[in-house]
């Protein structure tokens, strides 16, 4: 080795973060902050998404869901057939950030909407985004009449529990015991009712052919869901009828948590509540090629 080399192999050397063996394994120490800056190796924004950034609050989970609808779009292969159609939320501003076609309904009527296009041009793959305050304050006999008909679309819930992009008050869904902008000791049947377990409902419904609760507070869930996205996609495909996902995603600001709490916070109090899993699954296993 050249002295030129041997110095240029210690310098790339010294850039290094400090590291012990495990095994065959290099072990970053990631007991102090280390001297080097990190630096970008790649871009992870998945293909359908535009631009990465977004404006939500920190700790929102409703990024994560449409990431994991959005790959699933582009992992088979059907951007050029899918629809997205877009109640009003938070989520809303997704919408000029995704290469594929998107709709704007108004509020409450996405699937509506849904079944038009889907009726007018039955080759679309059509899947509506809604947040509880737009699905089921808003527009609740929209998607339990859409899947009574058992309509050829997927509606996708973003189930936080409230209203995010108006203040993050109570919704239909907010659980007993969960913390809103007016139900700051957590919500009480006496003053509120009961919530709306509206996958439970759909699963009632003869026109579903599968319905389904997941969550983004892990890893693991966030896997969990995706495959309940790509089974309701299939169904839709097969053409056995209306095919539906709940997906509880965290909303830190509006229920007054700090950001790393809020997944500890959905567990336990919308988790608790609601069952996570396949609700109701009447279609045929067979994969769609």
């Amino acid at each position: 080795m050249t002295e030129k080399s041997e110095k240029s192999d210690s310098s790339a050397k010294s850039d290094m973060p400090e590291m012990s063996e495990f095994g065959d394994r290099p072990v970053v120490d990631t007991s102090r902050v280390p001297e080097v800056p990190v630096r970008l190796v790649d871009d992870f924004t998945p293909e359908l998404i535009d631009v990465g950034a977004h404006h939500l609050c920190p700790g929102c989970g409703e990024p994560i869901a449409m990431r994991l609808i959005m790959e699933v779009l582009a992992e088979q292969e059907l951007k050029h057939r899918a629809l997205a159609v877009f109640g009003i939320g938070c989520y809303t501003a997704f919408s000029n950030n995704l290469d594929c076609e998107v709709l704007q309904a108004l509020h409450g009527r996405a699937p509506s909407l849904a079944t038009g296009a889907k009726r007018a041009n039955p080759n679309l793959l059509t899947i509506t985004v809604q947040g509880d305050g737009d699905m089921v304050n808003e527009g609740l006999q929209e998607v339990l009449h859409a899947a009574a008909r058992g309509e050829q679309i997927t509606c996708v819930l973003l189930n936080n529990g409230v209203f995010g992009e108006t203040g993050g008050h109570m919704t239909a869904t907010t659980t007993v015991g969960q913390r809103t902008k007016n139900t700051l000791e957590g919500r009480n049947t006496d003053d509120h009712g009961y919530p709306i377990r509206i996958a439970s409902l759909i699963a009632e419904l003869e026109g579903a052919a599968f319905v389904a609760r997941g969550s983004v507070t892990n890893a693991g869930n966030v896997a969990r869901t995706k495959r309940m996205v790509e089974r309701a996609i299939e169904v839709q495909l097969l053409g056995t009828g209306f095919s539906f996902v709940e997906i509880l995603t965290m909303c830190p600001t509006g229920w007054f948590v700090e950001t790393e709490d809020a997944p500890a916070y959905l567990d336990d109090t919308i988790g608790v509540a609601n069952f996570a899993g396949v609700l109701r699954d009447s279609a045929p296993a067979t994969s769609v090629e």
